[in-house]
């Protein structure tokens, strides 16, 4: 299979292609179906804008002199997704003089509508490259495969061609040396003003691992930080963006300030991890690794975003490092992020299930059970099996670019999984009831970011499957209840279907899968339409920086 060419853009300003509900971005007479104005507009009304902010007054004097280091650190993040995503992003932005039209590049890093399937939206863009701009634009994927590289699978590197045609890699540290190199400054300078030992030591470390591509050792740093009031992740981090093969990492960046308070609630449930392990409802060889146990859970007020997190859809709970060794060693730290998940709730899960759950059923949502399934579904990314069971290597060694997707919806599932074990133990507050039916609202949620997301795919598959199970049922008004005792059991059959997937490394199995299954019908996609025609947002952008923050 041949990958889609990275065009050269020729693209004439204000010429703008459209889309319907289906992703046909044109007649068939290859004239757009919608006024170009009427499509941007609409997608612009498809984010709701939110102010980043949070009580400043928790941090010390020397913690707001690291802030504007750390939001200048992100920004550089930011250039280089853009780097990655689409290459130069001035090349396409100033030939677009429509002002609408130059921000909804913006929120989608390129021409590509992100939350449509990755629709064109600019004349001349065509398909959005699988590789985005990791791989030569005429690389074939049968190339890559058989070509003997340096670093082949490499997270932190791209595949060029030299002069005679021939693939080789370059690590990040030196394609993109300067600008990496201003970060590592900035953070070194940020380094020198933190009173917090643990905090000071990974600014410094990740610094360095910015300018030599060697990661492992920033990352154990960043999970020993236990004190720190400020947390800022940064670096390459996850390979969404790579959908040709689900190997390079994308620049990106968070700024946090630790909520305290809401940490210290749920500081006790790392500990009961390797129980529920050994509990997953599959055969046992699918669950025989042991999860790390120095992990941390926390709660924490994000002020800024940068790179990958910010492109599309916006990150609301992160689970890292993703270093497998790391995970299986020491754990992870799963990092809520309480303000932007409240900002979704209020602005996109209440006003959809406003319109599409059961009415008998609407108050027992509650931001409390979205918390906790968001919150264990980044939990869970620590579950289940990270090398296959037959000699394939790791899960997303074999998986490829269907890995992302899998383990997303495997994370869903097993949150849930977890909800149930944890109220059965008495370790979880609230009716399991309102925490299905807000799963159920958040699937509705979550369905609306596309098939261009792995967090779309993953959605399409639960609810899928869930339909098929009898986990819910469409009512004669034309709303989604939830049945619970079949609800359970999807769980269950469910999490076991994706954990045999991954641990047999069945690649063809997950395609298939795919194809079967994470897809949206034609009933779910009229009611889809409904709320866009209702002008519920899809999801948010941000207000954001020192401005918005007030200094």
């Amino acid at each position: 299979m041949k990958q889609c060419a990275f065009l050269a853009f020729s693209i004439t300003a204000g010429i703008l292609l459209s889309c319907n509900g289906n992703n046909s971005a044109t007649a068939t007479n290859g004239s757009p179906k919608n006024t170009s104005m009427n499509y941007i507009q609409q997608r612009l009304a498809s984010y709701e804008k939110v102010k980043l902010t949070t009580d400043l007054n928790q941090l010390t004097a020397k913690e707001k002199e690291m802030l504007p280091l750390l939001i200048e650190a992100a920004r550089i993040m930011d250039d280089l997704f853009w780097l990655q995503a689409y290459g130069n992003k001035d090349s396409l932005l100033n030939v677009v003089k429509d002002e609408s039209t130059r921000q909804l590049i913006g929120v989608n890093y390129g021409p590509w509508d992100r939350l449509n399937n990755d629709t064109p939206f600019v004349a001349g863009a065509g398909i959005r490259p699988p590789g985005a701009n990791f791989y030569p634009k005429d690389m074939t994927k049968e190339e890559f495969e058989q070509a003997d590289l340096k670093d082949k699978e490499g997270l932190y590197s791209v595949v060029r061609r030299d002069a005679s045609g021939k693939l080789y890699t370059v690590p990040y540290h030196e394609e993109y040396k300067a600008p990496l190199a201003r970060a590592a400054s900035l953070l070194n300078a940020a380094s020198a003003l933190a009173e917090d030992a643990g905090l000071k030591k990974y600014l410094t470390l990740r610094a360095q691992a910015l300018v030599t591509g060697k990661y492992h050792a920033s990352d154990m740093a960043w999970m020993d930080m236990k004190t720190n009031g400020i947390d800022f992740i940064i670096g390459p981090i996850e390979n969404y963006e790579d959908k040709l093969f689900n190997y390079r990492a994308s620049f990106e960046a968070y700024l946090l300030v630790k909520d305290k308070e809401w940490s210290k609630r749920l500081a006790k449930y790392v500990s009961l991890l390797p129980e529920l392990q050994e509990g997953l409802p599959v055969e046992g060889k699918y669950r025989s690794e042991s999860p790390g146990t120095d992990s941390e859970l926390n709660a924490y007020d994000v002020i800024y975003y940068a790179g990958d997190c910010n492109a599309g859809s916006k990150t609301i709970a992160v689970n890292l490092p993703n270093d497998e060794t790391i995970q299986q060693t020491k754990g992870t730290r799963r990092s809520q992020l309480k303000n932007t998940m409240q900002a979704k709730f209020d602005k996109i899960l209440m006003p959809v299930a406003g319109e599409l759950i059961d009415t008998g059923q609407l108050s027992k949502i509650a931001f409390d059970a979205f918390f906790a399934n968001v919150m264990f579904h980044e939990v869970a990314h620590g579950l289940g099996i990270k090398q296959t069971v037959n000699g394939k290597g790791t899960v997303r060694s074999a998986l490829q670019e269907q890995h992302s997707w899998l383990e997303e919806a495997k994370a869903d599932i097993l949150g849930l999984y977890m909800v149930t074990k944890l109220l059965e133990k008495g370790e979880l507050e609230g009716e399991l009831e309102s925490y299905y039916i807000t799963y159920m609202a958040g699937i509705l949620r979550s369905v609306r970011f596309g098939a261009a997301s792995a967090h779309g795919k993953a959605n399409m598959l639960n609810f899928n499957f869930f339909q098929e199970k009898g986990a819910f049922v469409k009512t004669a008004e034309g709303r989604y209840k939830v049945n619970h005792q079949p609800f359970r059991q999807a769980i269950n059959d469910l999490g076991a279907l994706i954990l045999t997937l991954q641990g047999n490394g069945d690649k063809a199995g997950v395609e298939t899968l795919q194809k079967e299954k994470s897809i949206i019908k034609a009933d779910l996609q009229s009611d889809l339409d409904a709320l866009q025609q209702k002008g519920i947002p899809v999801d948010i952008v941000f207000e954001q920086g020192m401005e918005a923050l007030g200094l």
